[in-house]
């Protein structure tokens, strides 16, 4: 049976989700700060590190405040997606991660690969939404289309892995995808899909 039925390994699936945004809130952070500072910036900075650091509900009232000054700001909607999502508030994270995947898609700049980055982790949060949620097709549609975007960003990264977990079996996008796939050509009655991790996250979390 494929690892991806094992709850171990879907956590890590999830906790790599969450790395990836902190990763690309911090490349932000970066350029706002050595780069420009576009409204709204100081306010996400302020989100990512109570993000990274659990405070959820504060998380949310500073990614609004960026909101508030610069209306669509990508890091803003997605640190905010990420956040409802721990909360699992997961209809107003869909809500917030559809915004975002809209606006992206209509001013995206070919030449920006931030942006693409953005917009593939856009898809796959929402599809961990979906598969949480046990919308399975739409999971994999969403996953598809985020590997299509930029398969580099959201690919789980090992070595990460096995530092952080002593476990030399990545997860990442692709891989559930993958499972997922091979689950929905089993008739139904045979299929193992549901991704187990409500319980997960709030042990994760706890201070």
């Amino acid at each position: 049976m494929s690892a991806l039925s094992n709850p171990r390994i879907l956590k890590r699936f999830i906790i790599y989700l969450a790395m990836l945004t902190f990763v690309m809130f911090g490349v932000w952070s970066f350029w706002g700060t050595f780069v420009e500072t576009p409204a709204g910036d100081f306010e996400v900075r302020e989100g990512d590190i109570k993000l990274s650091s659990g405070e959820f509900e504060a998380a949310v009232a500073d990614f609004d405040r960026a909101l508030a000054v610069q209306p669509n700001h990508r890091g803003a909607l997605l640190g905010k997606a990420a956040a409802l999502i721990q909360l699992q508030r997961y209809d107003a994270a869909e809500k917030v991660l559809t915004h975002a995947i809209e606006f992206l898609k209509n001013n995206l700049d070919p030449d920006d690969p931030t942006g693409r980055g953005a917009l593939a982790a856009a898809y796959g949060n929402r599809g961990i939404v979906h598969d949480t949620q046990g919308r399975y097709e739409q999971a994999l549609s969403d996953y598809i289309d985020s590997l299509k975007i930029d398969a580099e960003a959201v690919e789980g990264p090992g070595f990460i892995d096995r530092l952080l977990y002593h476990d030399d079996t990545p997860s990442s996008i692709r891989d559930r995808a993958e499972y997922l796939y091979k689950q929905l050509q089993l008739p139904e009655e045979k299929r193992l899909l549901r991704l187990p991790l409500k319980d997960e996250l709030q042990r994760m979390h706890k201070p």
